[in-house]
């Protein structure tokens, strides 16, 4: 299992790496957001998860849907914007989507995805189901209406939903004290009657605590809310120059590696050696240089494709 932390956090950075890389020399159409420094969260989450299991996520979420099982050839035609994609090419980065596997997408909209959840813990909780439906979104969606209705109506129904919360400080270019009132978002969960638990950027801590959440959802008890404090390395967007927040934070933040962190735990608890870890890192570096180059030969769509999937 630990293994496969490290392997699945080593994954969400290759690929968000190789896309910033990408999209640096214009390969990639669109705007790019990542969440590197993050990536304990989707990789400790998902691990508790299946194929029937659905997930919402915000702009930032690539991690989410690599974590989630995402077949990422694929997954990065979608983002070069070919027709070998999952949506044809259409989606790009912030609607990445595959309902096969329970990814109903990212969202450009700031808490736009929490209702999608709770529609998804509903559909499941109707139709007499085990699925459990997980909503991960930042701290600066917490202030938005769409995530309290969800919360209200989830707490009042009971739903098989999980609410994650990934507090990195930043809503898009405003820190947390400008924006929120509370400390912490397991505040916010009071009103509804709803658990809440509060943990840091480790994937272990992580992947108890959702745990936690997961079985209580299968097991028909009502929704959590789980706020995991972590960086985010980089800006709102690639090529965001961060001027608000300076390069002294920057460099503060990128000093707190869940990867590296777990990797200096793993060697210290034996579990792998330094070689062990460079191996993974190597396999890993060449899946998603792999679907890189899978997506640099896929084709675009033609125009006369545009109306495909419309219904009118």
């Amino acid at each position: 299992m630990l293994t496969g932390f490290y392997t699945m956090m080593v994954r969400i950075r290759k690929v968000e790496e190789n896309l910033m890389e990408v999209f640096s020399r214009g390969e990639i159409p669109g705007f790019l957001h990542v969440s590197i420094g993050q990536e304990a969260a989707p990789a400790a989450v998902c691990a508790h998860l299946n194929a029937n299991d659905c997930i919402s996520t915000t702009h930032r979420g690539h991690g989410w849907a690599v974590a989630k099982g995402i077949e990422i050839r694929r997954a990065m035609a979608e983002l070069f914007g070919k027709r070998e994609g999952f949506c044809l090419g259409r989606s790009g980065s912030m609607h990445l989507a595959d309902a096969g596997i329970g990814i109903m997408g990212a969202n450009g909209i700031v808490g736009g995805g929490i209702p999608i959840a709770a529609g998804a813990a509903f559909a499941a909780q109707y139709k007499k189901t085990d699925h459990v439906a997980v909503a991960t979104f930042g701290e600066g969606a917490t202030g938005e209406g769409a995530f309290h209705e969800a919360m209200n109506f989830a707490a009042i129904r009971r739903l098989p939903m999980v609410f994650v919360c990934e507090n990195n400080g930043w809503a898009e270019f405003s820190p947390k004290s400008v924006h929120m009132p509370v400390e912490s978002v397991t505040s916010r969960a009071l009103a509804y009657d709803i658990p809440a638990v509060s943990v840091s950027n480790k994937v272990v801590e992580i992947y108890e605590a959702a745990g936690e959440a997961v079985r209580r959802a299968r097991k028909g008890k009502g929704p959590s809310l789980l706020e995991i404090r972590c960086d985010r390395w980089y800006g709102h967007y690639v090529g965001d120059a961060q001027k608000y927040r300076g390069k002294e934070k920057v460099e503060e933040a990128m000093a707190k590696d869940c990867i590296a962190d777990f990797e200096a735990e793993l060697i210290k608890g034996k579990v792998l050696r330094r070689k062990d870890l460079d191996r993974i890192r190597a396999e890993v570096s060449a899946e998603v240089e792999d679907a890189v180059n899978f997506a640099r030969q896929c084709t675009y769509p033609d125009v006369s494709e545009m109306l495909e999937g419309l219904y009118v």
